[in-house]
């Protein structure tokens, strides 16, 4: 990864930070955002790879393992309950600025995957822990030395 690309995944990540944290964007809707970009992204990438051959590392194709103190909630929440709480303006909002400054820093697949990984493992985290809905809409916690 060159120092230009290094700059580039910081830049999205201060951007990332400061706009979650701006708008105190729910767990949820920064989950919903990152998982469909991760999904955009995969699909390029899988395509790529069927096409040429390639082969990339695990760490890049699948989501991050969480730490094995966390236990999985077994609670259920009802989806459409969740869908008509979400704000999509604020969601469209984290959407535009991700898919934008990945442009602007012209971040490859990979490095793109890379960054959003760690986002999706931050959410996952939380989200694996939750135990009733309202922790679904509680402001993603971002550790200081994030």
């Amino acid at each position: 990864m060159s120092d230009e690309s290094v700059d580039g995944l910081v830049v999205l990540t201060e951007r990332t930070v400061n706009l979650i944290n701006q708008l105190s964007m729910p767990l949820v809707e920064v989950s919903l955002v990152i998982q469909k970009h991760m999904n955009q992204l995969m699909d390029t990438l899988t395509q790529h790879l069927e096409a040429t051959g390639e082969v990339v590392h695990e760490r890049v194709l699948t989501p991050w393992p969480l730490n094995s103190d966390l236990v999985e909630s077994e609670n259920t929440f009802s989806l459409d309950k969740v869908m008509d709480i979400i704000d999509q303006q604020r969601m469209d909002i984290l959407d535009t600025l991700i898919r934008v400054t990945l442009i602007e820093i012209n971040a490859t697949i990979i490095d793109a995957i890379l960054a959003l990984r760690q986002w999706e493992h931050l959410a996952r985290s939380q989200l694996a822990s939750a135990t009733g809905p309202g922790q679904l809409f509680s402001p993603l916690s971002i550790p200081d030395d994030w």
